[in-house]
C-alpha cells in the first residue's frame, strides 16, 4: 500500500470534434509535467469536447485514443484517466477509462446522462458504480452530471477517493464548487474535479475552475480559473485515516438499496 499518491490534474482547452488535435496536445502537457506522478486526470470527452455528434467521432475500445493512453501509462509509470466517446455494439457511451501502467484498462461508463441537451438520447447511461483499487487506493471515478446525484456517489465501499471529469459550463459554476466540496465532507474522503476552459463547438463556455478537496472540504489546489494550467497534488492516507478515526462520520451512514 502507497501512502501518498501524487496526481496531476490538467485543466485545458479542446479542440472541437479533433481528436488527433486534442491527443497532441495532451501530449505536449503531459511531457511538461516536471515531475513523477502517480495518476494524470484529464477532463471529460478530452478528445472532441462533449458532443452528441457520435456516431462520427466515436472510437472503439482498441482505437487510437486507448492505444495513446496505454503508450502515456507505460512510457511514464504513470496511470492516466479521461472520458471518451465509445462505441461498443452498435451503442454509444460517455465512458471514462482508467489506463494503469501495465496497460490494464478499468472503465466506467457515465450514470446520469445530461438529459437538458439530450445526451440520454445518444448514449447509453451505466447502470454499474465501479471501485478501483490502484496502489493500495480505493478510488471511485464519475463523470460531470454524476455530481448532482449525491445518493450514486454515496462512499458505501469506504473509498479514499472520490473524483470527476467534466465539461461542466461557466454559468453553472458556483455549483460544481460547491457540489465538489460537499461531495468531499459528506464522503469523508478527497473529492477531485477535473473541469476544462475555453469555448465549444456549440457556444458553451467554460471556465475550469478544477480542484482537490481533503475530507473536512478545504480546497488543497490553487488552480486559476479560465486558464489551461496543469497541477500537481498529493494525497495522504494519514489524512483520512485520523480524521475518519477521530470523527467516525461514516459510521453513521444511512443504509439503502439503489435500483
Amino acid at each position: 500500500m502507497q501512502e501518498t499518491l501524487k496526481i496531476a490534474l490538467i485543466q485545458s482547452d479542446l479542440v472541437w470534434e479533433n481528436p488527433k488535435q486534442n491527443l497532441e496536445n495532451f501530449s505536449k502537457k503531459i511531457d511538461n509535467i516536471s515531475e513523477v506522478v502517480d495518476l494524470i486526470i484529464l477532463p471529460e470527452m478530452f478528445t472532441t469536447g462533449f458532443t452528441m455528434n457520435a456516431k462520427d467521432i466515436a472510437e472503439p475500445m482498441d482505437g487510437e485514443t486507448v492505444e495513446w493512453m496505454q503508450s502515456i501509462a507505460s512510457r511514464l509509470n504513470t496511470a492516466i484517466v479521461g472520458s471518451l466517446v465509445v462505441v461498443e455494439e452498435n451503442n454509444y457511451y460517455n465512458r471514462l477509462l482508467f489506463v494503469e501502467p501495465s496497460g490494464v484498462v478499468q472503465h466506467y461508463d457515465k450514470r446520469h446522462t445530461f438529459t437538458l441537451v439530450g445526451e440520454d438520447k445518444i448514449y447509453t447511461a451505466g447502470a454499474k458504480k465501479i471501485i478501483i483499487d490502484y496502489k493500495g487506493w480505493k478510488i471511485c471515478p464519475l463523470i460531470c452530471y454524476d455530481l448532482r446525484f449525491p445518493v450514486w456517489a454515496r462512499n458505501t465501499e469506504d473509498y479514499d477517493m472520490l473524483f470527476y471529469v467534466a465539461n461542466w459550463p461557466k454559468p453553472r459554476i458556483s455549483a460544481w464548487d460547491a457540489l465538489l466540496k460537499a461531495r468531499a465532507i459528506e464522503n469523508m474522503s478527497y473529492c477531485i474535479g477535473v473541469n476544462r476552459v475555453g469555448m465549444d463547438g456549440v457556444n458553451s463556455e467554460y471556465s475550469g475552475h478544477s480542484a482537490a478537496y481533503d475530507v473536512l472540504g478545504n480546497r488543497i489546489t490553487s488552480i486559476e480559473a479560465g486558464k489551461e494550467q496543469t497541477q500537481i497534488v498529493v494525497l495522504e492516507k494519514r489524512h483520512i485515516e485520523a480524521y475518519r478515526n477521530k470523527l467516525k462520520f461514516l459510521d453513521d451512514r444511512d443504509m439503502f438499496t439503489l435500483k
